[in-house]
């Protein structure tokens, strides 16, 4: 009887501070959702109104017509997919060969890269650009984010690789394959997982990047978090259009946070048990 009632005021206490970590969160989202479909005059009413009594989507036809929105949404999946891809290309095959080869010191160094502010690399980035000639253009947002994506599908495979059974590359490699055709065939279907993981954070990552797009990015290349940023004006600060701006920026992660939240706990849970 002990035994249940603890096992109750557990799972009791768990929600409840669940609910207490993300209820700011929470909040914060439906704000957001009430800032958007709400008439400037209900955005700036005292005191402060929650739901909508006139229900609108001016602020949504507000952002559309004053910024070429769905040009900024295409570049911003041209940019993720891409920065996403070479990650998974140059990161996948690092992370196994760092897992193998037991270098933690590069996998510490790894780790730094992606401790480094993006500040300290705008800069260099922007020179180098400028002199290869790739300023303005999407191919150097696609490397600048390579900055963000790569260390973390490197993180990621790394944990992933390390606990793999090294019985079955070597009973790949008794039977004549090379390390190559090992990796390629025992050790990368495996680890599919935790690929999915590496890739969608990649994903999320590039998609909210701000800094890199606001510097390096040219007037029809910019990004859709640099279009939020654009919504602010020195004559007035359109509450309902920069929220309408952010939800519209926000819901495809969230689509596609929720379409493989599954895959993101198998992937985590795989990469977490040893041996």
């Amino acid at each position: 009887m002990r035994t249940r009632r603890r096992g109750f005021l557990g799972r009791i206490g768990f929600w409840l501070g669940m609910i207490i970590l993300l209820s700011p969160v929470v909040f914060v989202f439906f704000w957001m959702l009430s800032l958007a479909f709400k008439p400037d005059v209900e955005n700036t009413a005292y005191p402060p109104i929650f739901i909508p009594h006139h229900p609108t989507l001016d602020n949504f036809r507000y952002v559309f017509a004053n910024s070429p929105f769905a040009l900024y949404a295409r570049n911003s999946f041209v940019v993720a997919f891409g920065a996403t891809a070479l990650s998974l290309l140059v990161g996948v095959p690092a992370g196994y060969g760092i897992a193998k080869a037991r270098a933690y010191g590069l996998a510490a160094f790894v780790l730094i890269s992606r401790m480094t502010p993006g500040l300290s690399y705008l800069i260099p980035w922007f020179m180098l650009f400028r002199f290869v000639g790739l300023n303005n253009t999407l191919w150097a947002l696609i490397i600048t984010h390579l900055t963000i994506g790569l260390p973390i599908t490197i993180w990621v495979m790394m944990g992933f690789f390390e606990d793999l059974h090294p019985e079955l590359e070597e009973a790949a490699l008794v039977d004549g394959a090379g390390i190559w055709a090992a990796f390629r065939d025992v050790a990368l279907p495996l680890s599919r997982p935790g690929i999915v993981v590496a890739a969608i954070l990649a994903f999320i990552f590039s998609w909210n990047d701000f800094i890199f797009a606001v510097v390096l990015a040219g007037r029809e290349t910019r990004t859709l978090p640099v279009a939020v940023f654009n919504v602010l004006t020195f004559e007035q600060l359109a509450w309902g259009a920069l929220a309408a701006a952010a939800l519209i920026v926000t819901l495809p992660v969230l689509i596609l946070t929720a379409f493989v939240q599954r895959q993101i706990i198998v992937g985590m849970t795989a990469g977490g048990i040893k041996g």
